[in-house]
């Protein structure tokens, strides 16, 4: 199964007592996929990210590291022909490239975001969703 992760899932995974983080680690059978600007975000959050995760700079930097490692960073060049075609289908064009990456790879996107539900083109799944899918052997 492909799965887009959302930036808000990632900072979550940044905080190792997460679910989130509990998840990324131990799903199997499960290809990470992001935009590559995921990681521009997140050093642009990375103050808050490091404050919520009670973590060191260096182990926080050591954990990046290992992040990105298990996920596969999508440049735009990938996606950008169903950019137009995502902008229809949400009223948040900061969620554009996670549908188009989604439509291009035919993925499902893990988010906790509301926004993306008010679609029904791309399948998105929460936390939630996705432990219960895990518990079901759906995953």
């Amino acid at each position: 199964m492909k799965v887009i992760l959302d930036n808000n899932i990632v900072f979550a995974i940044m905080r190792p007592q997460s679910s989130a983080s509990y998840l990324f680690w131990t799903a199997r059978n499960i290809e990470w996929l992001a935009p590559n600007f995921l990681w521009v975000e997140l050093k642009e959050y990375e103050d808050i990210c490091l404050a919520k995760s009670g973590m060191s700079k260096q182990e926080f930097e050591m954990l990046l590291q290992d992040v990105k490692l298990k996920i596969k960073s999508i440049s735009l060049e990938a996606y950008k022909r169903k950019l137009n075609r995502a902008l229809i289908l949400t009223s948040d064009p900061d969620d554009a490239p996670y549908l188009a990456l989604a439509l291009v790879k035919n993925a499902t996107i893990w988010s906790n975001d509301k926004e993306y539900t008010k679609q029904s083109t791309v399948r998105v799944c929460t936390t939630k969703e996705l432990i219960e899918w895990l518990l079901k052997g759906v995953v």
